[in-house]
Formats: structure tokens, C-alpha cells, sequence
């Protein structure tokens, strides 16, 4: 296309020109200096159906994964392996080496059962000791108690496992059952915080009929510091044929109940305490909020 007017009238001759330089391995940017063409559509028109020089060219970043990546597929790798070993994608690998026989399996069902298997058993380790550590860091932060938060964490617990009294039966005495040798020792623990005598204390155990009764008091009257003698006569429970009873193991003890003779007052001042930190437990939240 010839421009009447101004430096490309002459186009077929600038033409011809451009094609010699390129065909002659100049650049682009080589022919447009030399003719002096500052305008790209001009240019392109001017060396269009002509290839750029080889020297031009811009070698493929990826060409030289995609040849690693197809000599470790014949070596025999995985796609993992391989995206391992290069940290390219597994989409990218797929579409290089797709042309390819896929590796042999190197290892039997039974054998990457075991591999699977010893890797969740290190994760279940794992999370077992973080399990721990949060315990055993929670554990240390308590640090001691004085008898006012004794008294407080124990009026929280007999409200929780302790018998209450009723509107419409009044039941005005400490009486406290569990299972659990920690949460009876605690509750013994309370006791003292209010001076009560060991003497006012009377013993039951609650259990199986089935289970080791003399071994369960035996237990449980060591844990309380008293003779078996001391305790009144055990509760058992009925066999239960529809129930699939779990707790079997010689671990099982049953329960203990703790009555607190003459406690009346005792209670009163519980079930008081109780609603006291249920009633601060509001006020102490409201503060906190921002």
C-alpha cells in the first residue's frame, strides 16, 4: 500500500528493503532503526510472511522440566515424585508425559496397606503427644488453690453430682455419689474446707451385682481412709439381660456415696454459694465484653 504523502509513499521499495534486512537476520527492532519506521502497524505490514531469525527466538521456559519430567516417568516415577523433584504441577506433568507407560506398581495391596497404616498410626502419636502437652500446660497454669476456690470449684461440683433439694421433697443434707476416685478425693478435699469431721461421714458402694463387691469396698475404703467394716451395706444393681453392659473390666468399682451426717445447714450454705456464683457470672461477663 503506497502513501502519497510523507516518508512511506515509497512503500513497496521500504518493503523490499525490510524484507533483505530480515531475511539478512537483523531483529525487529534492527530493521526499525535502520529505516527509521516508528510506527509498529507500518512495521508489521512491512515484514509480514517473513520468520523471524532463529537467534530471535525465546527459548521455552518449560521445555527443559517437560524433558526432566519425561526421563523420570520412563525411570519409573510418580506424578508426587515427580512434582516433588521439579515443584511443578501434576496437570502440567499429566499433559507432558500422558504419551507414556505408566510405571509399574512397586509395591503389593498388603504392602501399601502397612505404609498407609504406619503413617496414621505416627499421626494419631503425634496428636496424642500434642494431646498430652495441653493437658499436662493446662494442668501447671492452676498452679495452687486457696480454701475460698476449693470452696467455690466444690459447691460447682456437689451442684453437678450431688443430691439437691426439691420443692416437694425436702432433702436438706450433703449426699454425693460417683465414680470417679479424683472427683471423690476433691469432694473430700471440700469437706475439710468446711471442717468436717471424718467421723460424720457414712460410706455406701453402688455396683453390679455380677462385679467384685468386696474388692470395690476394698478400694474405695482405702481411697477414704477407713475399714471396710465402716461401710454400710453395699447397693447392688440388678442384672439388666436387654443392656450390653460396657463397664466389664476389673477397672470397674462401681460407685461410692458419701453422706454428711447433721448437714442441713451445710447444704444451705452450698445451694446459697451456688446461686451466688450464678449470679455473678453475668455481672463479671458484662465487664469483659468490649
Amino acid at each position: 500500500m503506497a502513501h502519497p504523502h510523507g516518508k512511506y509513499a515509497d512503500f513497496e521499495g521500504l518493503r523490499e528493503r525490510a524484507v533483505a534486512l530480515r531475511r539478512a537476520g537483523l531483529s525487529r527492532r534492527q530493521i526499525r532503526d535502520r529505516l527509521h519506521v516508528d510506527n509498529n502497524d507500518i512495521l508489521n505490514r512491512l515484514l509480514e510472511g517473513e520468520p523471524p531469525p532463529e537467534w530471535t527466538k525465546r527459548p521455552n521456559a518449560k521445555d527443559d522440566l517437560r524433558d526432566k519430567a519425561r526421563e523420570l516417568r520412563l525411570r519409573g516415577w510418580t506424578y508426587d515424585q515427580i512434582q516433588v523433584e521439579l515443584g511443578c504441577s501434576k496437570s502440567s506433568i499429566s499433559l507432558w508425559v500422558r504419551d507414556l507407560p505408566k510405571p509399574e506398581r512397586r509395591r503389593t495391596p498388603d504392602e501399601a496397606s502397612a505404609i498407609a497404616r504406619r503413617g496414621w498410626e505416627a499421626t494419631l502419636q503425634r496428636r496424642e503427644e500434642e494431646r498430652q502437652r495441653t493437658k499436662a500446660a493446662a494442668e501447671q497454669a492452676v498452679g495452687n488453690l486457696s480454701d475460698r476456690e476449693v470452696f467455690l470449684a466444690g459447691v460447682a461440683l456437689y451442684w453437678a453430682e450431688g443430691a439437691k433439694d426439691k420443692s416437694y421433697s425436702r432433702r436438706e443434707r450433703l449426699h454425693f455419689i460417683n465414680s470417679d476416685p479424683n472427683v471423690v478425693s476433691f469432694f473430700l478435699r471440700w469437706l475439710d474446707v468446711l471442717s468436717v469431721e471424718r467421723e460424720r461421714l457414712r460410706f455406701r458402694v453402688s455396683i453390679h451385682e455380677s462385679a467384685d463387691v468386696t474388692g470395690a469396698e476394698e478400694f474405695w475404703a482405702g481411697l477414704v481412709g477407713v475399714e471396710t467394716s465402716a461401710f454400710q451395706k453395699a447397693t447392688l444393681k440388678k442384672h439388666n439381660p436387654k443392656t450390653n453392659r460396657k463397664n466389664t473390666s476389673e477397672a470397674y468399682r462401681g460407685y461410692l456415696i458419701v453422706y454428711v451426717t447433721k448437714s442441713a445447714d451445710l447444704y444451705r450454705r452450698m445451694e446459697g454459694a451456688w446461686y451466688g456464683i450464678v449470679g455473678a457470672a453475668p455481672v463479671a461477663d458484662l465487664e469483659n465484653r468490649t
